[in-house]
Formats: structure tokens, C-alpha cells, sequence
């Protein structure tokens, strides 16, 4: 059902002196946060209908990463790390000391490059569609070799509506897939290029058993990129996960079914919030 009550307030927020992250926020500023990442391509707004649904009992802040949406996009720095290295800036700018963390497909390994390089500002970790690692994913080689090297400035809009298509519910409203659209052809080609190189060279499973956080995989047993194997390795890897499969949802569950989504999603976050740091 959606929240009538949020007020939802889009900035810009100055992490360090070369770069800003355009951010959309909402909720009690004194309430447990939740930080979400969007995965690449996708700017804060693919989170919209999620925001509308979550309570106003939780400080939610909704992030285009650098070189996405409005966000500023410098020349290079686009790998896992980089995208990291923005995460606990960003919570210092807000005033957030702990935050459960958000990710959907490739930012999933962001949040939990976060998680394993600074636990005491992770109160817990969302993972939607989350792989294991890509290295070896022969799938997302040829793509990258033939499609993502190849691309240039700008992006043609047929490649990028087909992109959002074929990521998206089967059921997405024509006038979101077109606002999907318009935030992903906000992406230079550079940005395409040094972000899937780098999701391709990843690989942190050697590190995954230090995440003590409680962690909610979300997995849509229809998803076409992402394989329910790897979420059985990610929860056995992962002391405190739990795996939740929504059934007939494809690789961004929450745009399928948005209120479970966001029942989950409060769930964890207001279960986190009653448990001590460790």
C-alpha cells in the first residue's frame, strides 16, 4: 500500500572535494537508516517504488552512485572499490553513524565491500539478486567484449531501452521503463566500460566469512542472470544470511513485487536496529 505520508527531499551531497552524489531522502532522521545502491546503469529512482512504500520510521537515503543519474562523473574510478570507497564518506556527510545496506545485482558486491572493509558502519546487509562473483561468467564476457567495449558517447536510445527491458518485470508501466531510460542514457560509455570490466575482475568469496552482520538475500526464482546456486553458496559463506526466494520474480524482485519488497526490506532493518554492534 502506499505511503501517503513520506516526504522525500533530492540533494546533492558534497563527499569529498572532487565529488558530489545526488541523493534522495526521507524519513525520521533519528530512526534506523537504510542506504540503498542502486546496480549499474540504474540511478536512485529505480528505488521509487519502493520509497513510496516504506515507513516513515526509517531514515531512508536512496543514492545515484558516482557516474550514474545527476551524480557527478569523474574521468575514471568506476570498480568495485571505487564505488565503496563513496559509501562511508557519504554516511560521515549525513551524519549516519551505522546503516543497513542495500544492493541489487553488481552493487551487491559494493555493500558487501563495505561490510568486509568497515563493519562498524554496517548494521546489516540487503542483497537483491546478488552473484557470488562474476569472474568466469562467460555470459557477462561476451557481452561486455562485444556489446560494452564497443559503445560510445551517446548511448543510443534502442540499446538503452532494450538494456532496461531486458532487465526489468515483464509488467513494468511503459512510463517507468521510459524514466529508466532517461536516467540510464545519463550514463557515459566510459562509465559502462571501467564499471563491467571491473564487475567481471571481482572476486571477494575468500572474504565473505568475515561479515558477521545479519544479511537478507532476496532472489527472484525466475531470474535470468543470476542463479539460485549462487544464493545457496552466498548463505552458506555468510553466517548470518538468509535466503528469501519470491516466486515468478526475475532479476530485480522489488520491481515485481514492490510491497513485499519493502515489508521485507523494514523487516530487516527494524530487526538490525534492536540488536547491539558487535
Amino acid at each position: 500500500m502506499l505511503n501517503e505520508l513520506v516526504t522525500r527531499a533530492v540533494s546533492t551531497v558534497q563527499i569529498n572535494s572532487n565529488l558530489s552524489l545526488s541523493v534522495a531522502s526521507q524519513g525520521d532522521d533519528s530512526g534506523p537508516t537504510l542506504v540503498l545502491l542502486p546496480g549499474p546503469t540504474d540511478s536512485w529512482r529505480s528505488y521509487q517504488m519502493i520509497l513510496d512504500l516504506l515507513p516513515t520510521s526509517i531514515r531512508t537515503i536512496a543514492v545515484s552512485q558516482r557516474g550514474h543519474g545527476d551524480s557527478d562523473k569523474p574521468a575514471t574510478g568506476y570498480r568495485v572499490e571505487h564505488f565503496a570507497s563513496d559509501v562511508v564518506p557519504l554516511l560521515d556527510a549525513l551524519g549516519v553513524d551505522r546503516a543497513v545496506l542495500a544492493g541489487h545485482s553488481g552493487s551487491c558486491l559494493v555493500a558487501r565491500r563495505v561490510a568486509v572493509d568497515h563493519p562498524e558502519r554496517v548494521a546489516g546487509l540487503l542483497l537483491e539478486a546478488s552473484p557470488t562473483t562474476l569472474v568466469g561468467d562467460t555470459r557477462l564476457q561476451r557481452f561486455v567484449e562485444s556489446v560494452v567495449l564497443s559503445l560510445d558517447d551517446p548511448i543510443a536510445a534502442d540499446f538503452a531501452r532494450s538494456f532496461v527491458v531486458d532487465t526489468s518485470s515483464d509488467d513494468m508501466a511503459p512510463e517507468v521503463v521510459d524514466q529508466f531510460v532517461e536516467d540510464l542514457l545519463k550514463v557515459p560509455a566510459r562509465v559502462w566500460r571501467e564499471t563491467f570490466q571491473g564487475l567481471i575482475q571481482y572476486d571477494d568469496l575468500n572474504q565473505l566469512a568475515s561479515i558477521e552482520t545479519p544479511v537478507l538475500l532476496i532472489w527472484g526464482d525466475n531470474d535470468r542472470l543470476v542463479g539460485r546456486q549462487m544464493q545457496e553458496d552466498l548463505e552458506a559463506r555468510i553466517a548470518h544470511a538468509k535466503l528469501v526466494v519470491y516466486p515468478g520474480a526475475g532479476h530485480t524482485p522489488r520491481w515485481d513485487d514492490p510491497s513485499r519488497f519493502a515489508t521485507d526490506t523494514a523487516s530487516l532493518v527494524k530487526r538490525v536496529a534492536s540488536l547491539k554492534p558487535r
